[in-house]
């Protein structure tokens, strides 16, 4: 590139849009020098990449070398360069539409661009690429002027339930008595990095605790409403044969508490909830959870075991936005979710717990959907279901070597597959726009590679998934 091309390109960039590509060849004309002098007061380096299954931006170099779609801290009147490398080999740009700043469109992998200009107000602004749909899959991110330093990011409780907390198996013990505790709790928590929301949760996490209880126990559910709460609670669950599932006489003041006892009657695994109106706001909020009834003999052993949930958030703010996320009710009512995600939060699955397993071992996920309104189309990407327990009937026989399964809202189903060639695999819902709104998990299978199922003439990385 051509230090006349770039003078001329800077003096217009300063006064409006700009976009240089490496892969244009500067002319004798863009060579002429027009005395126009200029010198960056700060340089960004970024790189387009795939990352956790989203298209995003990548930190090159310095402080935010790695960092996706890093936040880009400069002075008030600074003038600002940012250099786009293509690093996945597909279309991209880059845009910062605020300061009218905009580059070609970059068609290769390798290439590069840039794009020059000066941060003349202070505030947050968005720096994008502007092709259809990119922004919608990942490519965003904040340049922050006026401050030098990036402001402290919003910070909430973990509130996302490991998937590894199953409970002891009950074997072939006979009826028991038995007691559940339930705290209803209100807690400003993690949605995702720089983002909180205000959840309603069973025990402080979200899905609330898996309850598991044999075919014939005899159950007794202690609820109690924090005294900070400012919301009655209550809880239904689908296994309870009674008035409301227990919800009519659990129907609890913040700092007071119900219980009831009920007979473990029908084997399955079976969601439960709160019931308070409005019903799917306390369910959206993250209130549900589930409870397995184990059959008479309990079930057949497996290696590994997880615990799955999928759910909605309805908020006022778009999905990525910083800061506290505020619920809609508009939004809930016309069921138009803006996050979607597996345990409460964007990174359960993917960065806050890591699901694993070893070649060879066999997998049971208990999965279930808290909702409040979306059917699952739960599907492990590279997996195929070898045993699936469709709506989670236990007793019947499994039907077998299935892809995909359809989960209603308030329902559950139990899969079962042996993990035979090492890797991560990503747990979806079919719906694959839904990723787009943070739905996704992983499970990581470590051991030796097995060429009689699978192999590639090239060396794969066993965590990047497909």
């Amino acid at each position: 590139m051509k230090a006349g091309f770039i003078r001329k390109a800077v003096a217009a960039a300063v006064i409006g849009v700009v976009g240089l590509a490496s892969s244009h060849a500067a002319t004798p004309h863009d060579q002429h020098d027009t005395g126009v002098k200029y010198r960056p007061d700060v340089t960004f380096t970024l790189r387009t990449d795939i990352a956790d299954g989203k298209l995003v931006f990548i930190g090159e170099a310095g402080a935010i070398k790695g960092k996706v779609n890093p936040q880009l801290a400069v002075a008030e009147g600074a003038i600002v360069q940012i250099n786009l490398v293509n690093g996945d080999g597909a279309t991209h740009d880059i845009s910062v539409p605020d300061f009218k700043a905009s580059s070609n469109q970059l068609n290769t992998k390798g290439a590069s661009t840039t794009i020059v200009f000066k941060a003349d107000k202070k505030g947050e602004f968005k720096y994008i690429c502007s092709l259809p749909g990119h922004v919608q899959a990942g490519m965003i991110g904040q340049i922050l002027v006026g401050e030098g330093a990036a402001k402290p990011k919003a910070l909430g409780a973990e509130v996302s339930r490991s998937p590894m907390e199953t409970g002891t198996p009950v074997g072939a013990r006979g009826p028991q008595s038995l007691t559940v505790n339930l705290d209803t709790t209100e807690v400003l928590g993690q949605l995702a990095d720089g983002t909180t929301y205000k959840y309603w949760t069973f025990n402080s996490k979200v899905p609330g605790p898996f309850i598991r209880v044999r075919q014939g126990d005899t159950v007794t559910v202690n609820m109690a409403n924090a005294a900070d709460s400012h919301m009655i609670h209550s809880v239904d669950f689908h296994a309870v044969t009674g008035p409301g599932g227990g919800a009519a006489v659990t129907q609890a003041a913040p700092g007071s508490s119900k219980s009831f006892t009920f007979k473990a009657i029908n084997p399955g695994l079976f969601v439960y909830h709160c019931a308070t109106p409005m019903v799917a706001q306390h369910i959206s909020n993250g209130m549900y959870g589930m409870i397995l009834v184990e059959p008479d003999g309990g079930l057949p052993k497996v290696d590994r075991e997880f615990y799955v949930m999928q759910g909605e958030l309805y908020t006022s703010q778009p999905h990525g936005t910083l800061g506290e996320n505020e619920f809609s009710l508009e939004k809930l009512l016309k069921e138009q979710p803006e996050h979607m995600m597996f345990n409460g939060t964007m990174d359960a699955l993917t960065k806050t717990h890591r699901m694993e397993a070893k070649v060879g071992e066999t997998v049971r996920i208990f999965f279930g959907v808290g909702g409040p309104n979306a059917t699952s189309s739960f599907h492990v990407i590279g997996e195929v279901f070898d045993r699936v327990f469709s709506q989670a009937d236990l007793t019947s026989p499994p039907i077998r070597n299935v892809q995909t399964i359809s989960v209603p809202p308030g329902g559950a189903s139990m899969v079962e597959f042996k993990v035979e060639v090492p890797g991560r695999y990503i747990l979806v819902d079919h719906a694959l726009s839904r990723l787009e709104k943070g739905l996704a998990g992983f499970l990581y299978v470590t051991g030796p590679e097995n060429p009689a199922v699978f192999h590639t003439a090239e060396k794969m990385d066993p965590n990047s998934g497909h």
